[in-house]
């Protein structure tokens, strides 16, 4: 059965969901400020800080006066100084005890990748996000096993050339950084599956060379400026799922219908005022997410009953303000609350699709969220 779910209160479900996070941040710092006016965490970091000691070798005498474990002591700083020097060591352990062909790194304090990265060239697979790291150096081309880049929030600000030469790369992600450009050589990794852009903010365009990627199912550049879908995006002919959400978009391609592989479609926070005639030739097409506040015209039988497809508009009602005043505490910056958004409206438009029953107008739409 096809469906058409029209949802006019998305800003109120959504403020919901802001609400319970934030109540939930809140009884986090709540909770911290209760373990740390606790005794038990007095005497938990006097233990830690002796161990801390006891590990380095340091006397006694030098952090316990009269009985008492001075934590203030100077030797804090020098323990502290060594702290990134020992998580390094601990990364390295990590990967040498876990899957040797995989690298993983997490953390504010990294601005660089290690040195000894360069001589791993058999790793398969590069886990790396939350941290400040601004490059992708150009030895990544040396890693001619690699499978998966998988380099979400980030501070990347640009991918290098040699990135061409992974020539059985599958899956990369750099959802989330600050990119501007994605360079041509990426559509020399002929084996690339899956494709996630998402979130750079300032993403206008992908390079025409990307048509050659004739393996990709799966596209997701939601949350940057562009204003039309890629020339190259239309030639990936195996292509099941394109998110293009939160873009300049203000109408489809006329050949959209080359895409006959696709069976996701995601177009919502747009300003499309249509939807092609050509939109019906999807044949494979089952789910479709679109803002309908501009939208005016579309094919009637998108909505047919005969049809599988599901189309999900989702209307945007302003809320009053003040029930998001105190939003600023919550996120902190416009790409962490599009990653925010983007949580949100996966979670949201995944409890619609899995509905086998859903009514032909809804204006609540209940769900849980665990936090």
């Amino acid at each position: 059965m096809g469906h058409k779910v029209v949802v006019f209160d998305i800003s109120v479900v959504r403020t919901l969901w802001e609400t319970r996070v934030k109540k939930h941040k809140a009884w986090q710092k709540k909770e911290a400020e209760r373990l740390e006016k606790s005794a038990l965490e007095k005497i938990k970091e006097e233990w830690d800080f002796v161990a801390e000691c006891r590990r380095k070798g340091v006397p006694q005498a030098q952090y316990c006066k009269n009985g008492f474990v001075d934590t203030n002591t100077r030797l804090l700083d020098k323990i502290e100084r060594n702290s990134v020097a020992r998580q390094r060591s601990r990364v390295k352990d990590r990967d040498k005890r876990s899957n040797p062909f995989v690298f993983e790194l997490s953390g504010a304090q990294w601005k660089e990748l290690p040195d000894s990265l360069k001589e791993q060239t058999h790793l398969k697979e590069w886990h790396i996000h939350s941290t400040r790291i601004q490059t992708i150096p150009a030895y990544i081309k040396l890693f001619q096993a690699m499978k998966i880049l998988d380099l979400p929030k980030n501070q990347i600000t640009c991918l290098p050339a040699e990135i061409g030469r992974l020539k059985n790369l599958k899956e990369l992600n750099v959802s989330f950084n600050h990119l501007r450009s994605i360079p041509p050589e990426l559509g020399d990794c002929e084996n690339l599956e899956r494709l996630d852009c998402s979130g750079n903010l300032d993403l206008m365009e992908l390079p025409f060379e990307l048509s050659n990627l004739k393996q990709v199912t799966f596209v997701d550049i939601s949350a940057n400026k562009f204003s039309s879908v890629p020339i190259c995006v239309l030639r990936m002919c195996r292509l099941q799922w394109l998110d293009i959400s939160n873009n300049n978009l203000s109408d489809l391609p006329q050949d959209i219908d080359r895409l006959e592989e696709l069976q996701s479609l995601l177009l919502y926070k747009n300003k499309l005022t249509y939807l092609p005639q050509a939109m019906l030739n999807l044949k494979k097409l089952t789910l479709l997410v679109v803002s309908g506040d501009d939208l005016v015209e579309l094919p009637t039988a998108l909505c047919d009953a005969s049809t599988p497809l599901k189309f999900i508009s989702l209307m945007d009602n302003p809320i009053d303000k003040t029930q998001c005043q105190d939003m600023d505490e919550t996120i902190e910056s416009e790409q962490d609350r599009q990653h925010f958004d983007k949580e949100f409206m996966k979670a949201y438009i995944e409890d619609l699709r899995e509905r086998e029953a859903v009514p032909s107008y809804t204006t609540k739409v209940s769900f849980s969220l665990q936090l």
